[in-house]
């Protein structure tokens, strides 16, 4: 597998990540299409998403699937925890009539179709590992399984990144290789120490819950800093006058015009 020639951030380092883009598609383009499906995937790149964001979960029988929450009922017409219902009850679940009538029939999708799919469109990930309570472990190793047997040696790889210091951890030893980022939601006072043992070459947080004099803090001290979810054109602005690197946009449409 090809490297970025990213390197673990340390203090004092002012990295770069080439490659890396202004705007990432959330969950694809989840205010355009039904988030974590091949057609939101789709249409982020129409919208000239080169990266997206998206979630990986274990069905019941361990199979990787795109699903962000832990009950299916949000973004599907079923019920129930995603833990107890195996891929091929997953399956069955329409993902797309909940979004608008004209995505009826939209299935969720394996890891692997979305990998084969970004790599069709020549489109880059930040694969967030999502486990459900107690796999963290086990879904940060089947993650990293089906990237390396899946995606092309000669393309960089996914930038891999959780909330879940365990599935972070996981990651860390199963594809050490795997570009790693620091998710939270409010920046933590030990976020230096955290990034170093972890080797992630990212940190990743909520906009709305860091104030801005934070936000720039941060990011004057040369760490790489990705913001969710930023759909507002003048917000974007903001952040990247802080200092912000990236920003995960559902609406990316609305946030181009302001970094181009």
């Amino acid at each position: 597998m090809a490297q970025r020639g990213w390197r673990p951030w340390r203090p004092g380092d002012t990295a770069r990540l080439d490659g890396l883009d202004p705007v990432v598609g959330h969950r694809g383009a989840a205010l355009h299409a039904p988030e974590n499906t091949l057609v939101s995937i789709r249409r982020a790149r129409e919208l000239g998403c080169r990266w997206v964001e998206l979630d990986v979960k274990l069905s019941r029988d361990g199979v990787p699937i795109l699903m962000h929450d832990e009950e299916v009922r949000r973004t599907t017409n079923g019920s129930g925890l995603v833990e107890n219902l195996t891929f091929e009850e997953l399956r069955r679940l329409d993902a797309g009539f909940w979004k608008h009538p004209s995505f009826e029939g939209t299935r969720i999708p394996t890891l692997a179709e979305a990998l084969a799919l970004l790599v069709e469109l020549d489109m880059d990930l930040n694969l967030e590992i999502k486990p459900c309570p107690g796999r963290e472990a086990e879904t940060a190793a089947a993650a990293c399984d089906e990237i390396r047997r899946l995606w092309p040696a000669e393309r960089p790889p996914p930038l891999l990144s959780s909330f879940e210091i365990p599935a972070l951890e996981a990651a860390q030893a199963a594809a050490p290789e795997l570009p790693r980022g620091y998710l939270v939601e409010r920046v933590p006072a030990d976020w230096r120490q955290t990034m170093q043992r972890l080797e992630c070459v990212t940190l990743h947080i909520g906009h709305r819950h860091n104030a801005d004099w934070a936000i720039q803090a941060v990011a004057a001290e040369g760490v790489p800093l990705l913001c969710y979810t930023v759909n507002d054109a003048a917000r974007a602005r903001t952040l990247l006058d802080l200092g912000v690197a990236t920003l995960f946009s559902d609406a990316p449409d609305r946030i181009w015009p302001v970094v181009q």
